[in-house]
C-alpha cells in the first residue's frame, strides 16, 4: 500500500482515485494549489495488517498482494510486517477465507472489503454472503485470540442473509475495534454470538435496524466482560428470541438501553441481562402484548439492580413470560403487576432469593393458572407483607413454595374457597415465621405444616 502518491494533474488523481482498490492519498497541483483526496475505503480489498508473527496457509482461488497492484496465488509462510491484501482470482458463492494460525507473538489487525473474499468486482458490491460455516460451527474470524481491531473491516451489506455474520468474532479474546453494521434489513440468527467472548471489547457497534428477525442478536455481545456502554436497541418490532442472552455475563455494563417495543414476541428479552453484575438500574418495559418466555430471567443474577421498572403494564399474561425475571437480585420494591389475567408458570420463580425485597405488589387475579405463583416469592428473608392472595378455585401448582424459606412472613390472606388441586399449596409456608396470622375463606379446612396453614399460626375467617 502507497500511503501517498503525487500525480501531474488533478484528472490524472481523480482517475487512480476511481479505479484504485488500495487506501492510498494522492496529491496533485490546480494552479499551485495543492489537491488532496482519498481512496474509498469501500475499494480497499480485505487486508492483514501485521506488527507480530502471523502465518498464512495457501488457499486456492485466493490471491494476495502487499501494495495492492501486484497480485500472485497465496502461498504459505509467514506475512511481512504491514497490510497484505487478498481478493479471489474469480466470483465465488461463498468466501474464501485466508487461512492463519497464530503464533505467541501474533499481533495484527485486519480492515477492508469483506466482499473482495466473494467477487472480482467487489467494490460496488453490496450483496450479503454468508460467512458463517455450518459444518464446524464456526464464525468466520471465530477463535482468532491475537487479533486486536477489526474496526476498519468493511461489512457493506445493508440487506442481511440468515446466519451471515453468526459467531464472525466469536472469543475473540484481544479484540478492542468492532466494524461498523450499517445494515437495517436483518435476517434469522445474522448476528448470533457474533462477539461472544471478546473480553476486552468495550464499545459495541450502533445497531439501526428497526425492525428485527429471529435471534438476530441473539448472544451477540453475550460474556463480553469490558462492555461498558450497550449500543441503542430502536426497534419496535421484534422476533423470537430476538434479545435472548444478548448481554449475558456483561459483568462491566452499568446502564441497559431503551427497549421501546409494546408488542413483544417469544423469547424475546430472555436472558437479556443475565448476571451483569454491575446493572445497578432496569430500563422502563412498557409491552402491554406477551409473548412465551417473553421476560423470562431477562435480570436473573444481576446483583446490583436495585430498581425495577415502576410498573409492567400488561394485564394479559403469557406462558413463563415473567418466570425467574428478578430472581437473585437486591430489588427493594418490585413492580406493580396490574395483570388479571394469568398464564402457564407467568410469575414462576420471579422475586426467588431477592433479600432486600420488603413489600409484595398486589395480585388482583381471580381466576389462576397452573404454576401461575410457583416460588414468586421464595428465599425473601426480608418479606414482612405478602399479597392478598384473592382467587377462590385454586389452579395445579399455583402456589407451591410461594412464600418458602421467607422468615419475616407471619400474616397471610387467602380467600380460596377450593384448594383440591393437584400440589397448589406444596411447601408454600414453609419456612415462614413461627408465629403469624392466617386469614381464610369461611369453611374451608386446610392441613396443619407446610403445605397448609403452620403450626402455631393464629386462624381467622375473613370478614366481608
Amino acid at each position: 500500500m502507497k500511503y501517498l502518491r503525487k500525480f501531474d494533474s488533478v484528472a490524472d488523481l481523480n482517475a487512480a482515485i476511481a479505479n484504485s482498490t488500495i487506501g492510498i492519498i494522492g496529491l496533485a497541483y490546480n494552479n499551485g494549489q495543492p489537491v488532496v483526496k482519498t481512496v474509498c475505503p469501500t475499494k480497499t480489498p480485505f487486508y492483514i495488517d501485521v506488527r507480530g508473527s502471523v502465518t498464512l496457509t495457501a488457499t486456492s482461488g485466493l490471491q494476495m498482494s502487499t501494495d495492492g497492484e501486484t497480485w500472485r496465488n497465496t502461498v504459505a509462510g509467514d506475512l511481512p510486517t504491514g497490510k497484505t491484501y487478498f481478493r479471489v482470482a474469480s466470483d465465488q458463492s461463498s468466501p474464501l477465507k485466508p487461512n492463519w494460525t497464530e503464533g505467541d507473538s501474533s499481533d495484527y489487525d485486519i480492515g477492508g472489503n469483506i466482499n473482495s473474499l466473494a467477487k472480482v468486482n467487489f467494490e460496488e458490491d453490496t450483496n450479503c454472503y454468508v460467512f458463517y460455516d455450518s459444518s464446524a460451527n464456526n464464525g468466520f474470524f471465530q477463535d482468532k485470540a491475537k487479533l486486536k481491531r477489526a474496526g476498519n473491516l468493511i461489512l457493506p451489506a445493508t440487506t442481511l442473509v440468515n446466519n451471515c455474520y453468526k459467531r464472525m468474532f466469536r472469543k475473540c479474546t484481544s479484540l478492542i475495534a468492532a466494524p461498523a453494521l450499517p445494515a437495517t434489513t436483518l435476517a434469522d440468527n445474522c448476528y448470533d454470538r457474533m462477539f461472544f467472548g471478546c473480553e476486552l471489547l468495550t464499545t459495541a457497534p450502533a445497531l439501526p435496524a428497526t425492525t428485527l428477525a429471529d435471534s438476530c442478536y441473539f448472544g451477540m455481545l453475550a460474556n463480553c466482560g469490558s462492555l461498558i456502554t450497550a449500543p441503542a436497541l430502536p426497534a419496535t418490532t421484534l422476533a423470537d428470541s430476538c434479545y435472548g442472552n444478548m448481554f449475558q455475563f456483561c459483568v462491566s455494563l452499568t446502564t441497559a438501553p431503551e427497549l421501546p417495543a409494546t408488542t413483544l414476541a417469544s423469547s424475546c428479552y430472555g436472558n437479556m441481562f443475565t448476571y451483569c453484575s454491575s446493572l445497578a438500574t432496569a430500563p422502563v418495559l412498557p409491552a402491554t402484548t406477551l409473548a412465551p418466555n417473553c421476560y423470562q430471567a431477562m435480570f436473573n443474577g444481576c446483583t446490583s439492580l436495585t430498581t425495577a421498572p415502576r410498573i409492567l403494564p400488561a394485564t394479559t399474561l403469557a406462558d413463563n413470560c415473567y418466570n425467574s425475571m428478578f430472581c437473585y437480585t437486591p430489588l427493594t420494591t418490585a413492580p406493580a403487576l396490574p395483570a388479571e389475567t394469568m398464564a402457564f408458570a407467568c410469575y414462576k420463580w420471579m422475586f426467588e432469593y431477592c433479600p432486600n425485597l420488603t413489600n409484595a405488589p398486589e395480585l388482583p387475579a381471580t381466576t389462576l393458572a397452573k404454576n401461575c405463583y410457583t416460588g414468586m416469592f421464595k428465599d425473601c428473608p426480608s418479606m414482612a407483607t405478602p399479597p392478598e392472595l384473592p382467587a377462590t378455585t385454586l389452579a395445579e401448582g399455583c402456589y407451591q413454595q410461594l412464600f418458602q424459606n421467607s422468615p419475616n412472613i407471619n400474616n397471610i390472606k387467602c380467600l380460596a374457597t377450593d384448594i383440591s388441586a393437584t400440589n397448589c399449596t406444596t411447601n408454600w409456608t414453609n419456612g415462614v415465621a413461627a408465629t403469624g396470622t392466617f386469614v381464610k375463606a369461611s369453611g374451608i379446612t386446610y392441613p396443619t405444616g407446610a403445605n397448609g396453614i403452620p403450626e402455631g399460626w393464629t386462624v381467622e375467617d375473613a370478614t366481608a
